[in-house]
């Protein structure tokens, strides 16, 4: 357990060293009025974000949309963390590569991933909410088909 442990912590911080691809939402408006491609799931949002070109192609192809343009934006994994998540205003997390199956990540919603004011597990009481986002974290990796929506 400590070396999985150990693992996530060296992978965390991969990712928050890392920029990463984020799609855009598929609004009307100009690049820098789209929010960032976003996925609920089990009442938890996730920022779905890639760690290349063809991990988004293949997420692209699983959703039945390679044909479509996917416009993103290049953006550092801590400033995901850090701004992003907590101003999704709800419980929010990353999900990395997400039609990767188990080469996929989740960074689920708690202390120690996300700000403190945005963790699901910084209130009393919440440990349920915990477990409902690593229970989500672990379905998103498996590559769990869940709707895609725009703006966190």
């Amino acid at each position: 357990m400590a070396a999985a442990r150990l693992r996530f912590a060296e992978l965390l911080e991969e990712f928050r060293q890392t920029p990463v691809l984020v799609p855009l939402g598929e609004g009307d408006g100009p690049d820098s009025e789209r929010g960032l491609l976003t996925a609920d799931f089990n009442g938890l949002r996730f920022i779905l974000a890639f760690s290349d070109p063809p991990a988004l192609a293949r997420y692209a192809q699983a959703r039945g949309e390679f044909r479509r343009e996917w416009r993103y934006q290049r953006i550092l994994g801590a400033r995901i963390l850090d701004v992003a998540v907590p101003a999704a205003g709800v419980p929010c997390g990353v999900a990395l590569d997400c039609a990767d199956g188990p080469d996929g990540m989740v960074f689920p919603p708690v202390r120690g991933i996300v700000p403190d004011e945005a963790a699901v597990d910084a209130e009393p009481g919440a440990g349920a909410s915990v477990g409902a986002a690593l229970g989500a974290g672990a379905d998103v990796a498996a590559g769990t088909d869940f709707s895609a929506r725009g703006g966190a």
